[in-house]
């Protein structure tokens, strides 16, 4: 049996952290679905800025569409929803099969609008629309501006991906904000089955304190972020609370673990993929570290769900002078800066295209 299988006999769910149009027309996702047990997909703008860049299979679109008079924005969301379109088409009998649990594809709200709230909730709702599709999610950072965003989502009935996420407090409040707005829509009157995931960013961590940590506790960090966070997941799985709206019919909000590609070159390349094995979560992985399972990764004991020794590790960070608050804080901002920064790239290459596509006739 292949590892990619176990994991997801083991109940984590694989979803690629890639998308391209390539992907999606020569039946390579396809055949990632159909023989490494990948279930769902996840994008965000710097994979759509290589994507895009690194291809003319975008260029035919774009034409039609500058004919239309779209350009920036209104030009990319086209751009994406047609290969996230196409992508849920291919999951949705997983999405189907699983009750909705799986088979779902992600699509962010521009990332300016990380601290706009009021922009973000009309944004969210506007691009699930247009998607016309069950198994779409909406990206909304769970930044502090982006959680009453989360909850008002909810509660209009837009699943959403919480992305940038970076600590168990942060994971916390975003997991509270979808709680809200399922106990809003039981108030309401309405179906509380409205699906989400938590995105917990792991392997920016250990990139952060390199160098600044003692080298026995190299790559460790991300790691016991990953269990503590799982362990208060858990936590609020069992709790009241969360056992009242799942007895009134709400769906579990899965935590999701993001950025597990190994980005220290002398570490294990599945260094993340083996160590956060959970059951009733996800692992969205780019396409390098999936190969990579798939040929030499191990399935080894799922993560305990009282955390086992993350506080120690963590503990161990501390005494060496990491303020874990503070970081989390600090990745949180870089990880908005850095979508921005690849946001506006992405603009300033479509319009080249555009004005390339234009004078080529």
């Amino acid at each position: 049996m292949k590892p990619t299988q176990q994991l997801h006999e083991l109940g984590q769910s694989l979803w690629l952290d890639n998308i391209t149009r390539q992907l999606l027309t020569g039946g390579t996702l396809k055949r990632y679905i159909d023989e490494l047990s990948i279930t769902g997909l996840t994008s965000n703008p710097t994979i759509f800025d290589n994507a895009i860049s690194k291809s003319d299979a975008y260029d035919a679109s774009i034409r039609q569409k500058m004919a239309r008079g779209l350009a920036g924005e209104a030009l990319f969301f086209e751009l994406a929803l047609e290969d996230l379109t196409q992508a849920a088409d291919l999951f949705r009998s997983i999405h189907d099969r699983t009750g909705g649990v799986d088979g779902w594809v992600s699509l962010e709200v521009s990332p300016l609008l990380a601290y706009d709230t009021a922009s973000t909730i009309k944004e969210a709702k506007d691009l699930h629309a247009r998607g016309h599709r069950p198994n779409l999610f909406i990206k909304i950072p769970g930044t502090p501006e982006g959680l009453p965003a989360i909850e008002e989502s909810i509660y209009a009935g837009v699943p959403i991906n919480v992305t940038l996420l970076f600590s168990r407090e942060q994971y916390v409040a975003a997991a509270e904000a979808y709680m809200k707005g399922i106990e809003r829509r039981l108030q309401a009157g309405r179906d509380p089955k409205v699906a989400s995931v938590a995105s917990l960013f792991v392997s920016r961590w250990d990139k952060a304190v390199s160098g600044k940590a003692p080298a026995a506790l190299k790559n460790e960090l991300g790691v016991a972020i990953g269990m503590r966070s799982y362990k208060a997941y858990r936590d609020l799985l069992a709790s009241s609370r969360w056992q009242k709206l799942a007895a009134a019919g709400a769906r579990l909000q899965r935590l999701l673990f993001a950025s597990t590609g190994t980005k220290d070159p002398k570490a294990s390349d599945v260094l993340y993929i083996e160590a956060l094995a959970a059951p009733d979560t996800v692992n969205t992985m780019p396409e390098e570290t999936l190969m990579d399972f798939a040929d030499h990764g191990k399935v080894g004991q799922p993560l305990p769900t009282d955390g086992g020794d993350a506080e120690s590790v963590l503990a161990q960070y501390t005494q060496a002078g990491t303020d874990l608050d503070a970081l989390a804080a600090t990745l949180q901002k870089e990880g908005a800066e850095a979508f921005n920064k690849s946001w506006n790239e992405l603009m300033d290459r479509l319009s080249a295209k555009s004005d390339a596509l234009k004078k080529a006739g």
